[in-house]
């Protein structure tokens, strides 16, 4: 791949605050998403951010719209760093892929034997139904081997071949593929600086 490519990365940061009688503030809990263009050569040039509803439904609306403000044409490949971010808020990749007309790729870190059994704790009825049919229409999670660790990749839009390549060209070094690591920095900041700024 040529040192130019872009790729997109989206990683979330949220908390999880509660008013002084212990109940949830619902205007205060939202998660920071952050979007970082990152060549393959890892120079990262450009930065954008949206939020999500924690618990919430919104969070694929939310990529469409952070990935169409960003307005970046010479992205080529959208990489999310969770599939189920905001604590359940589910990303439903194909509508995804349709919508900003690239693949997209999820790339998650931990061995897991699913999340149904997860979603079933806290959400029971259409709640649970509506998360139930997203997380199934998910591609299935392939495992990876790179740089001596373990990831594990969905991909819409590319051949699983095909995916596993742009993973490995998008990761230098160590586990985590750049585009997501820097965006993971970049939530985690601006979460930070917001939490500071009350």
């Amino acid at each position: 791949m040529k040192s130019g490519a872009r790729a997109l990365g989206i990683a979330e940061s949220y908390r999880d605050d509660r008013d002084d009688d212990g109940d949830p503030d619902d205007d205060r809990r939202r998660s920071t998403l952050a979007g970082a263009v990152v060549r393959a050569d890892r120079v990262c040039d450009g930065l954008a951010y949206g939020s999500c509803r924690v618990g919430g439904t919104d969070g694929t609306a939310a990529v469409i719209d952070l990935i169409d403000g960003l307005d970046r044409p010479d992205v080529r490949y959208v990489l999310l760093g969770a599939v189920a971010p905001a604590w359940y808020n589910l990303l439903e990749l194909s509508r995804i892929h349709e919508a900003v007309g690239r693949p997209v790729l999820a790339v998650t870190f931990e061995a897991s034997e699913g999340l149904e059994t997860g979603l079933r704790d806290p959400f029971s009825g259409a709640e649970l139904e509506e998360r139930l049919a997203i997380y199934r229409s998910l591609p299935e999670r392939r495992e990876l081997s790179i740089n001596n660790e373990t990831v594990y990749v969905r991909a819409v839009g590319l051949e699983p071949a095909e995916a596993d390549d742009v993973v490995r060209a998008f990761t230098p070094e160590g586990g985590r593929p750049e585009p997501i690591r820097v965006a993971r920095l970049a939530a985690r900041a601006a979460d930070s600086y917001a939490r500071s700024s009350e």
